[in-house]
């Protein structure tokens, strides 16, 4: 399977006029699930059924409601958060060629946001739909752990893993997630602004670029929502935990791939090695973070709706750039399991003289587990609030 920058392969099926892209982890009949990786290119067989998530994907283009059109790119093995690929290529950001993509779900995101795919698939395990989404300029759903099965998806972290769409507005993100499950779109109410709670997180330790600060204050002043500042309790606990969940897991699922000959890039296989210094003890104690995560997180949801905070601390890092925290603001709802919604946003006037000024900010919308309506109904109301 070798297609280019941002698909791996290009079949297609299904005559309908939405079309649909499916990141090259997701197990689709009769095509090799490479991760965008050798290893799995040179041992795997093609798989002998569609992964559950898209199942109605493959009956609404049997239908003639929908059109597959192909396979996409992402970091190799969903192991990063840059898109930069050696083994298959990077794909290159429309806004700007010499910034990152974002990962994993890179090919996801600029299938979109070049207009081939009205909607694509990608999955999150630290922030590889909201991050991608973020660099792209466009729409990204991390959906509550557990809700979407990732049955017939390649794991990376299972702790973690979660299947959403990605698509250039939040209207097809809601189609999206209809097609991944069935009824969402008509559980996603309209809201009334003067009823709605946010609490405007302020994580410490991460320096955020003044414009993406004054782009979020800006887009949430637009929207007339009641905003409350809040601190995240526990934050530098659950940054760890994640980190070490996510090294951890990694290893124990695809150790394997290292014994393959020129089947993993360096960058990945001394990512991959990482997490064989984490102990089973460590491990178990990381994962019980989530629980007591949510613990502190419901006097925050008991009196505010969704968290909001950037998706990233900066607009999309140059490719070489090997210093911005980039998940810094992602990877805690994908420990808690929560959902999250990245929106572009624009950056005011006063913040644009600069290197960056073509390119957009990045809103973070975060629900209590399984509030993925709510999420996107807020989400929905803030990009009809801000646009121009």
């Amino acid at each position: 399977m070798r297609g280019d920058s941002v698909f791996l392969d290009r079949t297609t099926f299904g005559s309908g006029p939405q079309r649909i892209a499916i990141k090259g982890l997701i197990d689709v009949e009769g095509l090799v699930t490479t991760a965008a990786c050798r290893a799995l290119e040179k041992t795997t067989s093609p798989a002998t059924e569609d992964a559950v998530c898209i199942r109605r994907v493959r009956s609404e283009a049997e239908a003639g409601n929908l059109r597959v059109v192909g396979i996409t790119n992402l970091h190799e093995l969903a192991f990063g958060a840059t898109g930069i690929n050696p083994a298959y290529g990077t794909p290159t950001n429309p806004l700007d060629p010499t910034r990152m993509p974002g990962g994993s779900s890179s090919g996801s995101a600029v299938a979109v946001a070049t207009g081939e795919a009205d909607i694509a698939l990608g999955s999150d395990t630290g922030g590889s739909i909201r991050i991608p989404a973020s660099c792209c300029g466009i729409v990204g759903l991390k959906t509550t752990w557990g809700r979407i099965s990732n049955k017939g998806v390649w794991a990376l972290a299972p702790f973690l893993d979660t299947i959403g769409p990605l698509a250039r507005n939040v209207e097809d993100v809601i189609s999206g997630m209809d097609l991944l499950e069935a009824g969402f779109r008509s559980r996603v109410r309209a809201i009334d602004p003067s009823r709605i709670r946010v609490a405007r997180a302020q994580p410490e330790r991460t320096a955020t670029d003044p414009a993406v600060d004054a782009a979020v204050t800006a887009a949430l002043g637009y929207s007339e929502v009641r905003v409350a500042d809040i601190n995240l309790t526990m934050w530098d606990e659950i940054q760890r935990s994640c980190l070490s969940v996510l090294l951890a897991e990694a290893w124990m699922e695809d150790r394997h791939l290292l014994s393959v000959p020129d089947g993993v890039s360096p960058p990945t296989s001394q990512r991959l090695i990482l997490g064989s210094a984490i102990s089973m003890d460590e491990l178990v104690r990381a994962r019980a973070v989530r629980e007591s995560g949510l613990r502190s997180l419901r006097t925050i949801f008991s009196a505010a709706d969704v968290i909001a905070m950037p998706t990233t601390p900066t607009r999309a890092p140059l490719l070489d750039d090997t210093t911005t925290p980039i998940t810094a603001f992602t990877r805690f709802a994908n420990l808690l399991g929560l959902p999250a919604i990245s929106l572009p946003i624009p950056v005011p006037h006063d913040h644009r003289g600069s290197r960056d000024s073509h390119l957009p900010a990045s809103l973070q919308i975060v629900g209590a587990p399984n509030a993925d309506e709510l999420v996107c109904a807020v989400a929905r109301f803030l990009e009809a609030a801000i646009a121009p």
